[in-house]
């Protein structure tokens, strides 16, 4: 098994950067470019990897008095991971993102997933700054 995790501070409270990362609907605003969420029946979910045009069953599960995300393969047992926010000082959070790949197949590499997990955390960031931006506009 191999695991990777990757945190940024973002300017924010957490439940803003929660509730941004927990809708469905727009997680391939955040997500690695090439991964692709279907709602499906939640927390069952569809993912669509644009590098081998698969679509894998997964279970999506959000935790909302935790500030937690959840998901994993569920047929395939491939990988599991967690989206974490923590509330840090008044109006900013950190976010962790932690996956774990449980066969070398299915494991990018150490280099990819590092770029992958900080481009999101990035774009994540770039989406929470749109919907407070809106709100107070």
């Amino acid at each position: 098994m191999t695991e990777y995790e990757r945190s940024r501070t973002m300017p924010a409270l957490p439940e803003h950067v929660f509730d941004q990362a927990a809708e469905v609907d727009q997680m391939d605003a955040w997500l690695p470019q090439n991964l692709h969420v279907d709602a499906g029946d939640p927390p069952a979910v569809s993912v669509h990897e644009d590098r081998t045009e698969q679509d894998v069953s997964a279970l999506l599960r959000a935790r909302p008095e935790q500030l937690r995300l959840e998901w994993g393969t569920r047929e395939q047992g491939d990988y599991t991971g967690w989206l974490q926010v923590a509330g840090l000082d008044e109006g900013t959070s950190e976010v962790t993102v932690h996956l774990s790949f449980f066969e070398g197949a299915h494991d990018p590499g150490e280099q990819a997933v590092h770029t992958a997990l900080d481009r999101s955390l990035q774009r994540l960031e770039e989406q929470v700054r749109l919907r407070v931006d809106n709100a107070a506009g």
